[in-house]
Order: structure tokens, then sequence, then C-alpha cells
């Protein structure tokens, strides 16, 4: 497979993304991790470090690990391990966070997707459960900031991907698919606003064929939009320096949407500058093949799991079943008209189609659809019977999404939309259109299939669009080879 090249350069990028997980309390307190209370009033004695206090490991947070590991095909170790990673800050208490380093929770496994239509595969290095920090809070107005600790401890998943991706659509569609992933699985809210789901783009640019580059890691992307349009920036930005002459120096760096750029925050520390060593309070977390096995047999059916049956069962593409399975709702959307209507591609084609467009127009999702999965598999059956036409079907699809009625039989009628399906209503309208249309019939005879179609086109045009296409198309060939 050929590498897209941008000015010559190969892109290189690769994803740490921090993961909150639902769980009601913190990752080592008892503390509430509910989002939106005022600031300092959900931290207790063990997230601000008090002398004595020590982390006790909430068992909730261990099983989202777990589920993650089996939703992605991850080997879930049965011992890992805590470390401290020291670093000052001022949101930070501790003055080190709980982490894990050496041995991870969960080591290995994929995140698949399609970029159009094209299969990917992102290889995972690793996810390992830590805290959060808190978070400083800058009030340029009165020149003062002060440190909210409401998110320390909060606990966190942060997973890892190998430098796999090669550009900024590529790390767009894995962060969707991570994303659909992560909240199907129930182990985050997925709500970026909030910093639920958080992502750092490692970035850095090379000539094909030579050693990777220095990287560049832009911190707390939480948009999609705002994750391309930074990555887009550095790539740009990087490549600028390099064919300047300039070194890339490895840094942290924040993308600010305002300018639509980056800006270098701190220079980039490697594994060694945070002192890693084991935290002494924490022992070792041991996960037995029983628990595993329990968090098996308590999860849904995984999105590639019901991607694989869809094929299997209703006979659709990959890329079909992939982007029905995009969330929960779309897919019980999707089989409950599909077992309605007994035409699952046709209902494949609506929902990927018609419905998908008027969702994205009115920026909601198919919870909120007008037109619910019944309606539409009578709608669909409607077509397949040769009641209505196409277009008529598109017709009657809007007066149902303007609420005009519910009752899709009703539209049809109201509206004049039933396809003419009477053979000799037919037979009566295409032998007038002959006996009019002498000569498109005698360039038909001598070869000319453009001929054809505009006696087709006089057909349709005579019975005002009402006139099933494919009896048009049988019963003007009978005729006119006669």
């Amino acid at each position: 497979m050929s590498v897209k090249l941008i000015q010559g350069y190969e892109v290189v990028i690769g994803f740490e993304t921090h993961t909150q997980l639902a769980t009601q309390s913190k990752i080592f307190s008892r503390a509430s991790t509910a989002f939106g209370a005022e600031p300092n009033t959900q931290a207790c004695a063990v997230d601000l470090a008090l002398p004595g206090t020590l982390p006790v490991m909430n068992r909730e947070a261990v099983a989202c690990a777990i589920r993650l590991g089996l939703a992605l095909g991850s080997h879930i170790a049965p011992v890992s391990i805590f470390a401290r990673k020291n670093y000052f800050y001022p949101d930070l208490p501790k003055g080190y966070q709980i982490s894990q380093f050496e041995i991870p929770v969960v080591q290995g496994g994929e995140v698949e997707f399609f970029l159009g239509d094209q299969k990917k595969t992102v290889k995972l290095v690793r996810a390992h459960l830590e805290e959060d920090a808190g978070k400083s809070l800058h009030e340029d107005f009165i020149g003062q900031s002060g440190i909210d600790l409401n998110r320390a401890g909060t606990p966190l998943l942060e997973i890892v991907t190998e430098p796999d991706m090669r550009s900024s659509e590529e790390a767009v569609a894995y962060a969707k698919e991570l994303h659909k992933i992560v909240t199907w699985i129930g182990i985050c809210d997925g709500n970026m606003q909030e910093g639920s789901f958080r992502c750092d783009a490692n970035v850095s640019v090379r000539k094909p064929g030579q050693p990777l580059g220095t990287r560049r890691e832009i911190k707390n992307l939480n948009s999609f939009k705002f994750m391309q349009q930074a990555i887009d920036y550095e790539i740009r930005w990087q490549i600028e320096q390099i064919e300047d002459g300039h070194a890339i120096q490895q840094a942290t760096v924040l993308f600010d949407p305002d300018t639509g750029e980056t800006r270098a925050m701190r220079t980039k520390e490697d594994a060694a500058d945070y002192r890693y060593f084991p935290d002494p309070d924490l022992p070792p977390l041991h996960i037995s093949e029983s628990w595993v096995q329990e968090e098996r047999a308590l999860m849904a059916e995984l999105p590639r799991t019901m991607a694989a049956r869809f094929v299997a069962v209703y006979g659709l593409p990959e890329y079909d079943a992939t982007t029905l399975t995009q969330s929960k709702a779309m897919a019980a959307y999707f089989e409950a008209a599909a077992k309605a209507c007994g035409q699952a591609k046709l209902a494949s084609n609506w929902i990927m189609g018609e419905v998908s467009r008027r969702l994205n127009l009115g920026e909601i999702g198919i919870e909120q659809a007008p037109v619910t999965s019944a309606q539409l598999a009578t709608l669909i059956g409607r077509i397949a019977d040769g009641t209505v036409s196409n277009n008529a079907a598109k017709q009657v699809f809007d007066a149902l999404w303007a609420g005009e009625s519910a009752d899709v039989d009703a539209v049809i009628e109201s509206k004049g939309l039933k396809q003419m399906n009477d053979s000799g209503a037919l037979e009566k309208i295409i032998d007038e259109v002959i006996a009019a249309n002498a000569d498109n019939v005698a360039q038909f005879r001598a070869g000319k299939d453009k001929a054809f179609n505009a006696l087709v086109g006089q057909i349709m045009k005579a019975s005002k669009g009402k006139a099933n296409p494919t009896q048009v198309n049988d019963l003007l060939r009978a005729k006119l080879a006669g």
C-alpha cells in the first residue's frame, strides 16, 4: 500500500487517550467524581494527600479496565504494579501521580475502523490505570490563579497506541472509533467538553524510509474538529521548520482554536525525568481469570461482534455493518427495521443515506429521529412490493419526518404517490408514446439505445411519474421487439 506524502514527508502519529472511568467515586478514595460541583468540595483527605492517609483501590475502576481489555482483544495482566510518577505542578497535591509504568493492567490489543471504505487497524501498546490531577484556574481579568482539586484522584485509563497513523483523517477516525467503544461498553460517558475523553496526539514527520522523526505532543484535544485542525497545523509547521534548516525539539504543545495554531508549553519529558518507582502504599494488583470471565459474561455484544453478525445474518457488506454499529441506538434502529421489512440491504441504504443525512442536518441522534424504525420498515415494504417508486418514497419520508402524518399508507394516498402497476393501463400509455414517437422507435430498432431511454422518459411523463419503471422497461422492449 502506498503511503500518502505531504511535501515529500511521511506523517507519523500516535495517540494517548485519557478516558475518565464511569465510577461513582475516585480511584483511591470515596470522594465523588460527579461533574460540576463547586471548586474543592469533592476533594477528601486522601485526595489532598494529608499526612497519614493511604490510598485504597477502587474495584470498579479495575473492572472497567478489564472490560476495555476484553473489547480490544488485549492481554489482561494477572498481576500489575502501581508506580509513583514524580513531578511538581500546583494541581498535584502529593507531588507525584499514582500511575502504572513497567507492568500495566492492559497490554496490547488493537482498534479496527474504516477510513472511507478502507479498513484500518491501529495497534495498542497498553492501557494503564492512573489518577487524574486537579485543575488550575486562571482568572486573567483579576490577574490571579486558583487550584480546584475536585478532579484530583478521578480514575483514568490512559490508552496508548503504536505510531501507526499516517494522516489527521486517520487519527480522527481512530479517536472516533475508540470513543464509540468506551461509551458502548459503559466505562466512560465520552463527554469531551467535560474532559471525560481527552486525547494527546504525538506528531512527527520524516522522509520515507528514514528513522522516526522527533515528536511533539499536542495535549488535551477535546473535540474531533480541533483534533484534525491541530494535527494538520502541526504537520505543516514541522515540515516548514525542517525545510528552513531547523531541528525539531521534543516538546509538549497546546492548540489554540482561536488562532488555529499550536504553541509550545514546555519541553517534553522522558520517562527517566519522572523517576518512576513502585508505590509502597499499594500492593500489586491481582486479577484472577474468574474475575475476567465474570466481566466477560456481563458485557453486552461488542460492536465488532455485532457487525460480524450483521454480515453473516443479514448479508450486509462489512462497510455497512461497521457503519451501522457506530452506536447501540443506530444498530438497534437498523435491526428493528430490517426484521420488520425483511429487506436488510434496503434498510441499510436508507439509514446510511436519507436517515443519516437528516440527522446530520438537524444535529440530532437517531434516538430523536421523527421517523421510527417501524415507519421506515413499512415504507421500505411499499418500495419492495411496487406500491411506490424510490422517488415517491423520498416524498413520503419527507412528510413523515416533517410530522405531517404517522401513517405511511395515508401519506401515499393523500399525495397520490401510488405507483401505476396496472399492465393494461401501462400498455395503453406505451402504445400512445410509440405512435407519437416514430423517429425514436426507428432509431432504437437501428441500434441506438439512447432512443429507448427517450421513449421511457416520455412514458414516465405521460404517467405523471407513477408508472412502475421496471414494468415500463419490460413492456416497452416486448412491444418494440414485436
